[in-house]
Formats: C-alpha cells, sequence, structure tokens
C-alpha cells in the first residue's frame, strides 16, 4: 500500500455537480457570462427570520457543543413538522439532528453496506449513493429509473432485482435528477414486497417533500407501519428554506438503530453547529410565506423550461412533477450527454450537468435546474439552441 492507494478510499466517487460550479465559477472568474443550471440549490436566500434566529442564539451564547443527535427543542420541532405534513407521529426520541443530508446516506450506508452485501439505489439518481455503497465494499445494486415510466421506481422491477444478500433499498421521490415523483400505488405495491422481507432496511430519501406539482401528492413511507421497524427516513432544511449552506438535516431512526448512529456522531461530528439549529426551529415553527412563494416559484418556472426545452431540436422533456429538475432526453442531437454538458459550459456559457454523472442509465440525458430565474433559464436555452442549431450546421458542411 502507498500513499496513493489507500484501500476503500480508491472507490470514492463524487458529486459532479461541484466540479461544474467550480468550473463555471473560474469561467465566471475570467469575466465569462455564465448562467447556472447545474447546481441543486435555490436561488433564493434564506428567509430573513430564519437569518435573525441563528444571530440572536449567537448573541444569546449558543457557542459550545450540543447533544449529538440535536438539542431536544429542535428534535421537538421536527416531529412536529413530520406530524403536519405526513399525518405520522415520530417521537423527538427517534430524530436524529445531522450536518447535511449526506450524512444520513452515508451513515445507513455505512451501517449495512460490506463486502458480500448488496444495497440497492435509484439510477439515474444521486450520486452519493453509489459512490457510498462502493466506498464499503458492497455491491451496488442500480435500479432502473426510466422515463416511459414518468421516471418513478417500478414496484416489480424493484423487487425482482432484491437478493438474500440484499441488506438495504434507497427510495427517493420527488427524485433528484428526474423530478419523477412515484405514485401511491406503485409504492404500496412496493412496501407489500418488502414486507415479506424483514431482513431488508429501506432508506427513504425525501428531501424534496415540499417541492410535488400539479395536483400530486408526497407519498412518505413513514405512512406505512409495516416497515417502520428498518424504515430510516432522510429530510432536512436545505431545500424547502433554502438553506444549502447551513448544512443541516435531520432523520428519523427505528428504535433499533438509533443508538448506533448516536454513536456515529460522537465518533464522528460530535453534534450539529449549536446556533444553525435554533435557526432550525424557527424555519418549521416560523412563518412559511417565504418558503411557499419559492415553490410556486419553481413550480412557474418548470412549466417554462419544459415549454422551452421541447423547442429545441433533437430535444424532449417530459414534464417534471417534483423537485426543481427536468431531466430532458438529447439522445437525437447527435452529442452523447456528458461531452454535450462540457461543450454547453466551455463553449455556450450554460452549465448544466450530464446524465451519466447519476448512473448508467444517465446516458441520453442531461439535468437542468430550474432553480435560478426565469430570464436566466430563458437566456440558458436560448444560448442551448444556438449551439445545437450551430453544430448541426457545422455537420451539414463537414
Amino acid at each position: 500500500m502507498t500513499l496513493t492507494t489507500i484501500s476503500g478510499f480508491d472507490r470514492i466517487g463524487e458529486e459532479n455537480a461541484f466540479a461544474v460550479l467550480a468550473r463555471a465559477g473560474a469561467l465566471a472568474a475570467e469575466g465569462r457570462d455564465i448562467v447556472n443550471l447545474g447546481i441543486g440549490q435555490p436561488d433564493f436566500k434564506t428567509p430573513e427570520h430564519i437569518v435573525e434566529a441563528a444571530v440572536k442564539a449567537l448573541k444569546d451564547g449558543a457557542h459550545g457543543y450540543t447533544d449529538a443527535t440535536g438539542i431536544l427543542p429542535l428534535r421537538e420541532a421536527v416531529a412536529r413538522r413530520v406530524l403536519a405534513t405526513t399525518g405520522v407521529e415520530v417521537s423527538p426520541g427517534n430524530v436524529m439532528i445531522v450536518p447535511g443530508g449526506k450524512v444520513t446516506m452515508f451513515a445507513a450506508i455505512l451501517m449495512f453496506g460490506e463486502p458480500g452485501a448488496d444495497i440497492l439505489y435509484p439510477d439515474p439518481g444521486f450520486p452519493i449513493y453509489r459512490s457510498m455503497i462502493e466506498f464499503t465494499g458492497a455491491r451496488p445494486v442500480p435500479v432502473p429509473i426510466r422515463e416511459e415510466n414518468g421516471f418513478a421506481f417500478s414496484a416489480e422491477e424493484t423487487l425482482s432485482l432484491l437478493t438474500p444478500d440484499t441488506r438495504l433499498v434507497i427510495l427517493n421521490s420527488p427524485a433528484n435528477p428526474t423530478g419523477g415523483v412515484t405514485p401511491k400505488a406503485e409504492i404500496d405495491k412496493l412496501v407489500a414486497g418488502l414486507a415479506e422481507r424483514p431482513d431488508i432496511a429501506i432508506l427513504s430519501d425525501e428531501i424534496y417533500d415540499q417541492m410535488v406539482y400539479d395536483g400530486e401528492s408526497h407519498v412518505s413511507l413513514l405512512a406505512y407501519p409495516e416497515i417502520g421497524d428498518r424504515l430510516i427516513l432522510l429530510n432536512g432544511w436545505s431545500k424547502t428554506w433554502a438553506m444549502t449552506g447551513w448544512r443541516m438535516g435531520w432523520s428519523i431512526w427505528p428504535d433499533a438503530l438509533y443508538d448506533k448512529v448516536r454513536k456515529l456522531a460522537v465518533n464522528a461530528w460530535s453534534c450539529v453547529n449549536a446556533p444553525a439549529q435554533y435557526a432550525g426551529i424557527a424555519a418549521i415553527d416560523g412563518p412559511q410565506d417565504a418558503a411557499d412563494e419559492m415553490i410556486a416559484a419553481f413550480d412557474r418556472r418548470r412549466g417554462v423550461v419544459t415549454e422551452l426545452l421541447n423547442e429545441l431540436p433533437g430535444v424532449s422533456c417530459i414534464t417534471p412533477k417534483g423537485a426543481f429538475y427536468a431531466f430532458p432526453n438529447i439522445s437525437k442531437t447527435g452529442f452523447k450527454a456528458k461531452p454535450l454538458a462540457s461543450a454547453l459550459l466551455e463553449e455556450a456559457g450554460v452549465a448544466l450537468i450530464g446524465g451519466p454523472d447519476f448512473g448508467v442509465h444517465g446516458e441520453g440525458y442531461v439535468r437542468v435546474s430550474y432553480a435560478n430565474s426565469e430570464e436566466n433559464i430563458r437566456r440558458a436555452v436560448d444560448r442551448i439552441g444556438d449551439f445545437l442549431t450551430g453544430a448541426k450546421a457545422r455537420q451539414i458542411s463537414a
């Protein structure tokens, strides 16, 4: 072994959205006009009353360590929030406050991932799922998320991939990168199948739970008591309250796993930033007007971006039902996804993410974040259209 070949760490992947963000920033620093539809974060500021709560906490002396699981008033606030949004009562004693949603993924996958174990995850899906599975030495088993299914997962296909070695199934709805929302009937079928496998844990990533459109309803897996003893729920503040940089997440853990994740917290991050936890209480218990307005803006932009993308040569895009992403099909443009994404950034000044960065089933697609202004969305799609038209003209002349 050498310092450049450290077992385990050589298997860690990354989230290319941050690489694209860095490159876009570097180009902007050179004076280029870059429209960023790549990074998955709201373009809104954190609501003022939340910021003020953190400032007050700092002034009042919230400068020290807190309980590794989070301060009790915040865990109680999360329990109230869960009851209000899902109708399910959870104990604050099952709530874990973590420094960002990724930490819940890390903890859950670390618990169940080891050589010889299978872990199912959505593909295309959030890239950290596969990265962490491979880090643990477990076998990543991609569950295809298909356009013809509205980018919802198929219960039948998911259950068909279970093996005697399956230890964890990861689900995500509303979904990143596709914007897909899985309907209740499909979730019912999946839960019925998983109920027959009590040896399998379930991680439900519900970070986009408030961003559901067209009359659809978010269905939380917390609503299924038959899997409650092995369900881990991931959620947080980043998306709903535009708090990505605050690094605040919450998760719900079953009794059998809660002390395990508490010990991991003690070993790994001690506790979450103290004043940020008071901001978290203000977010949950304070006025929701800003959050509601932001989500309404995303809904309007969703219609704009879908219409404009469908006007581009060689591009088709189904209407996303949730989150703030569109996942247009670019297979008829003549480009592979990642080279197209790279060319659009370098030549057209538009940042977006190639579908293969979200998994093997992402080829033929790019992710477009509409967490940007309508004006910028229009500018970006105009540039994409000009690039594609120019590329077609170059091909013909050649």
